[in-house]
């Protein structure tokens, strides 16, 4: 038997989910035209014409976006470090604090005074 049929069968599994729970809702879920469906959604507020008339988007929206980043791929790396613990040394130990002081407080310094944490 070849050792990839469980997981085309797996894949086939997830790609049927998928399409039998979009099909479900099409045929299913009400069709009603809803205004505030067609406009756009800006985390609660009322989105404004500027972006859609090509201004300026202000800075808070990418350092967000940039502390999300931050915080996952310091996730990422985090990982492995804490698998294998057991068998690495204070080299090691000293590298992952090297990177996290400068996943935390380098990047969140710059955020910090580019008034990314500063909710209007």
């Amino acid at each position: 038997m070849n050792p990839y049929i469980p997981l085309l069968i797996l894949f086939a599994l997830g790609l049927g989910f998928a399409l039998v729970s979009v099909g479900t809702s099409l045929v299913v879920g009400p069709a009603r035209y809803n205004v505030a469906k067609a406009q756009a959604y800006e985390c609660g507020i009322q989105p404004t014409p500027q972006a859609e008339e090509g201004g300026r988007f202000p800075v808070k929206y990418y350092l967000t976006a940039m502390l999300f980043i931050i915080f996952d791929i310091e996730a990422l790396f985090l990982y492995p470090f804490a698998v294998a613990f057991d068998e690495l040394g204070a080299f090691t130990l000293g590298a992952v604090v090297l990177f996290l002081f400068n996943a935390f407080f380098i990047a969140d310094a710059y955020v910090w005074r580019r008034g990314g944490f500063e909710w209007d």
